[in-house]
């Protein structure tokens, strides 16, 4: 068993679908909106008749009060295609009061993989770095998660980041629609974010972004001289605290304005998350907020 699965936290969360903001484009039968027409139980809207339509799709009513046929067209269902992008560089294996921001990845990414396969939905996995891209192709099949899983147990996180590259291949590469989940801490350029983000919305996929923070990132809270390392490049700085808090509190403060406006004009699902976060409530509220709207 993998120390990032919670068998009982996932029976918890199972009465939950996993559903898609945006129309998917699928190749088996499944229960995603999808962009083309055909016979399915939602109606979607209505279109003039044209010689050649099944005419047991007629709307009377429609007629009675036009004089004009009209056809009643439905969304088609489509599956669910999903690509979990793993920033595996080296600060994602920093752990100050809460653990690895990799190990929290690691949970949320296997959590909802196995929610999606359990309900006949495809999970791939895409792990980056500079120097490396490692993809485990979607699949729907059960057998499928032990290899996705195992390749997240292995990774160990190093070196720089790929992240950028791997969003702009991953755009290139998925010939359909899908639903893009990045895990990260997102420390890289964020206009090279951007136009990543852009690039997979030009594509018509589903963005959600787990900002992964470790709470010591975010508070900076140090009482004495420290020094600090980039586990990225693997530089050292020996700082007082009290000298920059004030600074690094302004420069943080930008960098999250930043990156959360790439997100939102990207059309991307943002969330800041701190690794000492119960991901029980994190993934309900994720879940949940993305169930369909009630239709009056």
């Amino acid at each position: 068993m993998h120390s990032f699965i919670d068998n009982d936290l996932l029976s918890r969360l199972g009465a939950l679908p996993i559903e898609s903001r945006v129309p998917m484009l699928g190749n088996v039968a499944g229960k995603h909106r999808s962009p083309h027409r055909g016979s399915s139980v939602e109606f979607a809207e209505y279109r003039k008749y044209v010689p050649g339509d099944d005419t047991r799709r007629l709307d009377w009513k429609a007629f009675a009060r036009s004089d004009r046929f009209y056809i009643k067209e439905f969304e088609a269902d489509t599956n669910l295609r999903a690509y979990f992008v793993v920033d595996a560089s080296g600060s994602m294996k920093f752990s100050g009061h809460a653990e690895a921001k990799i190990q929290y990845a690691r949970r949320i990414a296997a959590s909802l993989a196995y929610l999606l396969v359990n309900q006949g939905d495809a999970a791939g996995l895409s792990i980056c770095t500079d120097k490396l891209h490692l993809e485990v192709p979607p699949s729907r099949r059960a057998a499928h998660l032990e290899r996705f899983f195992s390749t997240l147990g292995k990774l160990e996180p190093t070196g720089e980041t790929g992240l950028i590259n791997a969003l702009h291949t991953i755009a290139e590469k998925i010939g359909q629609r899908a639903f893009v989940v990045i895990l990260s801490d997102l420390f890289t350029d964020t206009a090279a974010l951007g136009d990543a983000l852009q690039h997979l919305r030009y594509r018509k996929h589903d963005i959600s972004v787990f900002h992964l923070m470790d709470p010591l990132e975010i508070g900076f809270e140090f009482e004495r001289p420290h020094r600090f390392v980039d586990l990225e490049d693997g530089t050292a700085l020996v700082v007082e605290p009290n000298l920059i808090a004030d600074e690094y509190k302004t420069a943080l403060r930008d960098f999250l304005t930043s990156v959360r406006a790439k997100c939102h004009d990207a059309s991307a699902d943002y969330q800041l998350v701190t690794t000492d976060t119960p991901l029980e409530p994190l993934l309900r509220e994720f879940l949940t907020a993305r169930l369909p709207k009630a239709k009056h």
